[in-house]
């Protein structure tokens, strides 16, 4: 199989980031991006988005997990501990997650530590799934090797009898991890390659150091 992609072009001019125009507030920024993106009818999950990690073989590892909250504190997503993620970030807890709107021709990429939310807050939000969500918790022994699809299927039937008509309770290898940022960049796409980077660090005064990055 041998593709050109040489010729695959897009012009981007559906916006600009000046850093004297935007809020001292990186979170603020993000929170009005979010809502234009989560209004697009382009976008079928705002939510979705790029997490980084380093795996215990020493490689970098990428997939997506869905936002399901943030605030000041810090943005939160919901796993198996014991996945492969879920181990990665025990044993390091740097982290990167990133946005990647592509109606909007934006991205927004933010680095920062990983940390297991409390228990209470993993619970509450597991008791607000769907049930069948609820039970796929406990059928799926996340990142391990299986022999076929039917191993799944037969391990949700007999969840299925044995929780009918009852709660289910929250696995206790299940629940959200916050990566709280040490870093945000925002990028806008701009014509012939010559991008918008804002780039937020944060400084010993509890502010936000600006800078503009080369695209």
């Amino acid at each position: 199989m041998n593709r050109d992609l040489t010729d695959y072009r897009k012009s981007y001019n559906k916006g600009y980031l000046n850093e004297n125009e935007i809020s001292d507030a990186p979170l603020s920024i993000f929170s009005d991006w979010f809502k234009v993106a989560e209004e697009d009818e382009a976008i079928d999950e705002a939510n979705a988005m790029t997490l980084g990690t380093i795996g215990l073989d020493g490689f970098p590892r990428t997939r997506i997990v869905l936002l399901k909250h943030y605030d000041d504190k810090g943005f939160v997503f919901y796993t198996n501990y014991t996945s492969e993620k879920g181990e990665a970030i025990s044993n390091n807890g740097r982290v990167c997650i990133s946005f990647f709107w592509p109606s909007l021709e934006r991205q927004v990429i933010i680095q920062g530590i990983a940390e297991k939310i409390s228990d209470e807050q993993s619970t509450a939000y597991y008791k607000s799934r769907p049930r069948g969500s609820q039970l796929g918790a406990w059928v799926s022994d996340q990142s391990a090797v299986i022999d076929s699809r039917a191993v799944l299927e037969e391990k949700l039937q007999i969840l299925e009898t044995r929780y009918q008509g009852k709660s289910i309770p929250k696995p206790d290898f299940w629940g959200g991890f916050r990566v709280k940022p040490v870093s945000f960049e925002f990028w806008q796409g701009r014509e012939n390659r010559l991008h918008d980077r804002i780039r937020y660090t944060p400084t010993s005064n509890s502010s936000w150091k600006i800078d503009r990055l080369s695209p």
